[in-house]
């Protein structure tokens, strides 16, 4: 049991240290979006469904850059404060399906032709979303979700999701540049981290475990390895529940995408497992929390039925474009560290991480933590502060 369990700790950490290096560089991107694009007027801009807020709700999620809790408080915060309904949910969908790190990830870890899928699959679903709330979310639906909302019931990271240290004055490389920028930067830097880390340690551990104990032959026959026509259309099915129940969300889902493609699922079935963190069993209840039972139900519904069309839709075209990758086996690297190009990439990278760490300490970040923690796990409501905590 022990050499089992060993095996499988090996296996997480050779996932961790193939991905350490691009994991800082995306948080780190990630924090500089953040810190020079304000989230103040973001409910403004998302008076409508239209195809131009939708857009701009989509761009504005991909540059808030959220991990999957602070997006969906995040949704929740625009929509009390006027954005329209479906917009918010756009904006959220956007905020952690066509992130930065999240392409990163894909390319090191599974190769470029995923994050291509990935960021031409996010808008799909984001689109197919709007079409089917455009049928089944009435008026009056969007009003019992807002009186709901208006509840101001607690889900999780509330203070992550309401903070904003962006920096409006300068251009943006002076925003970059500048001592006040350098500080939001750590402070988003660590935040991220603070708010990921359980994501992307339990996806390591969870992938590390299936890796090393769940055998070939078992994800083949789940996922009709042999019937190749079956398997393209079981696997945009079955991914989103595979993620449902895995618990995993964010970024962390990725070490476990590329050990169930190694295991047989289909190409649009590993796009449709990493669309589904919006979905997971944590967040459902999150939402039953924000919307009621009734409306949860529902949007878990159109979210399932959007993520696995996209999905489907990019086996197919992918499929047809020929950029489906033919090799099945992601490579992991041998649980050492060894002089190679990734141990060099890591070394830059965590001297990086370190001067942002840092300036964190230096800066009051400890603080900081403390007060979005206290917004994340307090009880009621208290409206906009200047903090920017909802």
């Amino acid at each position: 049991m022990f050499a089992a369990i060993g095996h499988a700790l090996m296996m997480s950490f050779a996932m961790f240290w193939e991905i350490l290096w691009a994991l800082i560089l995306g948080f780190s991107l990630s924090a500089v979006v953040q810190a020079v694009v304000s989230k103040e007027e973001m409910s403004r801009l998302l008076p409508d469904d239209s195809p131009r807020t939708i857009a701009i709700a989509s761009g504005l999620g991909a540059a808030s850059s959220s991990c999957s809790y602070a997006a969906v408080a995040l949704a929740r915060s625009m929509f009390r404060k006027g954005a329209n309904f479906t917009a918010a949910i756009a904006f959220q969908f956007a905020s952690t399906n066509l992130v930065v790190e999240l392409g990163i990830l894909l390319a090191v870890l599974m190769g470029w032709q995923f994050t291509l899928a990935e960021f031409t699959g996010g808008p799909l679903m984001i689109v197919i979303l709007v079409l089917l709330f455009k049928i089944f979310i009435t008026p009056e639906i969007v009003e019992k979700a807002r009186r709901q909302a208006d509840k101001g019931l607690q889900g999780h990271m509330e203070g992550h999701a309401g903070m904003d240290m962006s920096l409006r004055e300068g251009t943006i490389w002076q925003r970059m540049t500048s001592s006040k920028g350098r500080t939001a930067i750590s402070h988003f830097f660590m935040m991220d981290w603070a708010s990921t880390w359980l994501d992307i340690g339990g996806g390591l551990l969870i992938a590390g475990a299936l890796a090393a104990w769940v055998p070939q032959s078992f994800w083949q026959a789940f996922f009709l390895h042999g019937h190749p026509f079956l398997a393209k259309l079981w696997g945009p099915v079955i991914g989103p529940l595979v993620a449902i129940l895995s618990f995993v969300c964010s970024v962390g889902n990725v070490p476990l995408a590329a050990v169930l493609w190694n295991g047989g699922i289909s190409f649009g079935g590993v796009i449709a497992f990493l669309f589904a963190d919006l979905i997971i069993l944590p967040i459902l209840n999150i939402y039953r929390k924000y919307y009621g039972l009734k409306i949860s139900l529902l949007l878990l519904a159109l979210f399932y039925a959007s993520m696995s069309l996209a999905a489907l839709a990019v086996e197919y075209v992918f499929g047809l474009l020929r950029l489906i990758p033919e090799q099945r086996h992601v490579q992991i690297a041998e649980a050492a560290i060894r002089l190679n190009y990734t141990t060099i990439l890591n070394i830059v990278f965590l001297v990086l991480a370190i001067l942002l760490v840092i300036r964190f300490l230096r800066t009051g970040g400890p603080e900081m933590v403390k007060m979005m923690n206290a917004a994340s796990v307090g009880k009621h409501d208290h409206g906009t502060h200047h903090h920017g905590h909802e």
